[in-house]
């Protein structure tokens, strides 16, 4: 692994953002679109189901969660991998994931490396994603891959889509050194998307591509699903501006493309979930335009929402405020969509170039505590150790960077019943969770990192056992119960 990583300008540029002005929280949370119907139900399958052979629970403030093998509310919580050719994921690094209790791999691939050749696979490449797929088996970690893309691909000096796919009409291309998110606005990068959304023969391309990637991965235990097109962007059109522009290429050719993908996976795995991205102005408190998406599998829909969460002063260098209204505003453009859509939000990226500054560590705690709120799980960026800083989310040891503590503490991973509200501060060590219980257990992450020694439980509702060696606690309830539990240092 690399010892610093870096994702600076991954966030819209700030000149760009001077122009566009940004919703309060009150005014961000308009109407979703008319949402596709959504089995809200839970359902509980035997214990030797698929790991993806799942329902759904809604909660009364309209988070939806995918349930487990138990029909239990699973909440998933992991790291980002593999985007670099020298950062391959290996099976060591997924059982060190699960040993410090993360059950959650987005899994970065790129169709260059799928498809270096028009037609022609790398074969090598889909056995090394298989391999990631056999040792989340193993460990019991709930994969999701993400078709990766940033700036379309390497024919403008970054990655994603391969060259032969890449359509300019012979546009201009200057790279910004200081900025690498300014070399979407390049005229030449914003024509290939268009080429993308719009030629029949790309589009036939890319298809073919998930229907050969689902059909070989379809049946792996660990195969939460697919994030099906990272941080999406497009072409403007004159006199448009930056809202204008994202809106309609939200509700236009990204919705087109999606629909098109979810109809060819189908063709092949009717199991896993299908994850769609919106372009990354809602992290200016901007609601999406993404229409809603019909699931032609036979039963209910498996589509979800998989939305990034960066702040851009952050990304460009700053230490967090906290005076900015951004968490704010994000979570309340954030919720609508999903809320009505009835889709399950697994916030598919998130994180801070140096959470060892005091603000960067105010604002990962607050982007912690925001999506308890609201998702039902996020993968924060990146899997990797640093002694100094970058996006790396482990310290040179391993364990949490500084500053980072919050995403290492615990949590619920399953919830038999209706989840409530779940919080954890890290600096105290308090830990509180509440849900109405129904049949079965109720089983948490409790880190010995966050424990030194055993964690004082107060529970009513339910019982409680905590297994220190395992590092779990245990809740039974009868259904119906109001449980709340509490752990303490």
């Amino acid at each position: 692994m690399p010892s610093t990583l870096h994702r600076t300008g991954a966030a819209l540029a700030l000149a760009l953002a001077a122009s566009l002005a940004v919703p309060t929280a009150a005014s961000a949370a308009t109407p979703a679109p008319t949402p596709a119907t959504t089995s809200t139900s839970s359902k509980a399958v035997g214990p030797a189901a698929s790991d993806r052979d799942r329902g759904t629970v809604t909660t009364p403030d309209g988070r939806t969660f995918i349930t487990d093998d138990q029909g239990r509310a699973l909440q998933l919580r992991g790291f980002n991998a593999g985007k670099w050719q020298n950062d391959r994921v290996t099976a060591v690094d997924v059982a060190a994931m699960a040993d410090q209790g993360f059950n959650f791999l987005r899994l970065i691939v790129q169709w260059e490396y799928f498809e270096p050749e028009q037609g022609h696979y790398d074969e090598a490449y889909f056995d090394y994603v298989e391999s990631v797929l056999d040792a989340a088996d193993r460990e019991g970690v709930h994969v999701m891959l993400d078709m990766h893309q940033d700036v379309y691909g390497p024919a403008f000096g970054h990655g994603g889509i391969p060259t032969w796919a890449t359509r300019t009409d012979g546009l201009p291309y200057e790279m910004d050194p200081s900025n690498w998110f300014n070399d979407y606005f390049q005229p030449a990068v914003m024509r290939a998307f268009t080429h993308l959304y719009e030629d029949a023969d790309l589009r036939a391309a890319q298809e073919q591509l998930w229907v050969k990637l689902a059909d070989r991965l379809e049946g792996h235990e660990s195969l939460l699903g697919y994030d099906l097109f990272n941080e999406p962007f497009g072409e403007f059109q004159e006199g448009e501006d930056l809202a204008t522009a994202s809106g309609r290429i939200e509700a236009t050719q990204l919705s087109d493309m999606y629909d098109r993908l979810i109809g060819a996976i189908r063709t092949v795995d009717d199991d896993a979930w299908l994850f769609v991205e919106p372009t990354v102005l809602v992290g200016y408190g901007v609601p999406t335009q993404l229409r809603s998406f019909d699931d032609p599998r036979a039963g209910g829909p498996r589509i979800g929402y998989a939305p990034h969460f960066y702040n851009t002063a952050v990304e460009e260098g700053g230490d967090w405020t906290g005076d900015d209204g951004f968490v704010e505003n994000y979570e309340a453009a954030i919720s609508a969509y999903p809320a009505a859509s009835g889709m399950p939000t697994i916030v598919g990226e998130w994180g801070v170039p140096n959470s060892r500054t005091p603000g960067n560590a105010a604002l990962v705690a607050a982007q912690v505590d925001s999506m308890e709120r609201f998702a039902s799980g996020w993968a924060m960026f990146y899997w990797c150790r640093s002694a100094s800083g970058g996006y790396c989310a482990l310290d040179a040891s391993g364990q949490a960077a500084p500053g980072n503590e919050p995403a290492f503490g615990p949590y619920a991973r399953a919830i038999s019943g209706q989840p409530g509200a779940e919080h954890f501060d890290a600096a105290t060590g308090r830990y509180t969770l509440s849900y109405t219980a129904a049949a079965g257990p109720t089983e948490l992450w409790v880190p010995s990192a966050a424990y030194a020694t055993a964690p004082k439980v107060s529970v009513t509702g339910g019982k409680a056992h905590y297994d220190a060696k395992k590092q779990t606690l245990r809740i039974t309830a009868k259904p119906g119960s109001a449980v709340q539990l509490t752990l303490t240092r």
